[in-house]
């Protein structure tokens, strides 16, 4: 019995060393949208075949990503948010997590087990802390609307976007023939709620420095690297662009519009006046028609009173005649 209780502590111990010589975390990093490898480093020296082991990974909430019982993948205990997500490399034990997220990052850990007849007996143990990456856009500088423009103040804005983690720091440089000037300003930060990427911008007004070239340049602190803008240059014989002031630009659309309208309008009425002035064809007609009325009226006149001035003399030859023969008569 004691020699029972020996070989049961001899094993126990085993296991554990076992247990802790894997136990060392290992670091890797993975990039959004892209593949994460979650290693394994368990040796086999002993050339265990992989149907007598047992083989699964899990997050620091327990949750199975991928299983491999006795030489054949076991899906029915993986987790949904991981299933189709996997794929094991049995040349070199790593376990490939695909279409990486923000919220994959965090702990992971590998076990082996050897499938005895008295059951599983745990071989080895590894853990590996995953970092997930996205590359911020490169920033990006803009002249924004600018009311003090007389007197050689500049508004600028600098922006970028879709990156993680948080960046430390966000700045202007502006360099000149005799100076490099850093401006550090309040960055604004946006954090998307779905991907969980952020979006940082910062803005500055300043004094334009007068008979000087200036060249200014966005600076994105991340915690391994640093993101430059591409230069915005400012010549000393020309003054800062005038920056596009959406009010001006409505104002100048809205007199072109009033110009248009006003140039197919006039025509329109004035023909439309001179229309109104002209007689139709109707009218006309009916003119022609008391004019004919009238003319052939005059001409019955004359016909008809010709002939009345003609009877008279008649009649008057006739008496004259008449009254000459009676005194004729009478003598």
């Amino acid at each position: 019995m004691y020699l029972r209780c020996t070989m049961g502590l001899s094993n126990t111990l085993l296991v554990m060393a076992l247990l802790l010589s894997g136990a060392a975390s290992m670091k890797s990093q993975a990039y959004f949208n892209e593949t994460g490898e979650l290693p394994c480093h368990f040796t086999n020296s002993q050339n265990i075949s992989l149907d007598e082991l047992v083989v699964f990974w899990q997050d620091q909430n327990k949750l199975v990503l991928y299983e491999l019982f006795r030489g054949k993948e076991n899906p029915q205990n993986v987790h949904p948010k991981y299933k189709g997500r996997t794929s094991f490399d049995k040349d070199n034990w790593t376990l490939k997590l695909h279409n990486i997220q923000i919220k994959d990052k965090g702990s992971y850990q590998c076990f082996v087990h050897y499938k005895g007849p008295k059951g599983l007996v745990p071989m080895y143990h590894m853990s590996s802390d995953l970092s997930v990456l996205a590359n911020f856009s490169q920033p990006e500088i803009m002249v924004t609307s600018n009311r003090t423009e007389n007197s050689g103040i500049i508004n600028l804005t600098c922006s970028s976007v879709q990156g993680y983690p948080e960046p430390k720091e966000m700045y202007f440089k502006l360099k000149t023939e005799n100076s490099t000037t850093k401006y550090d300003t309040a960055m604004k930060k946006s954090q998307n709620n779905v991907t969980e990427l952020y979006s940082v911008s910062i803005s500055l007004s300043f004094s334009v420095p007068e008979a000087s070239n200036v060249s200014i340049t966005c600076v994105l602190q991340l915690e391994s690297m640093e993101l430059h803008s591409l230069p915005y240059n400012i010549d000393a014989h020309t003054k800062p662009p005038p920056a596009r002031d959406p009010i001006l630009w409505i104002a100048a659309v809205l007199i072109m519009l009033v110009i248009l309208c006003g140039m197919v309008l006039v025509p329109f009425l004035t023909l439309r006046k001179r229309k109104k002035k002209q007689p139709g064809p109707s009218h006309e007609c009916e003119t022609n028609k008391v004019e004919r009325k009238e003319s052939e009226q005059n001409k019955k006149r004359v016909q008809y009173h010709v002939p009345e001035r003609s009877d008279e003399a008649q009649c008057v030859n006739i008496s004259e005649t008449t009254s000459g023969d009676k005194s004729t008569t009478h003598f």
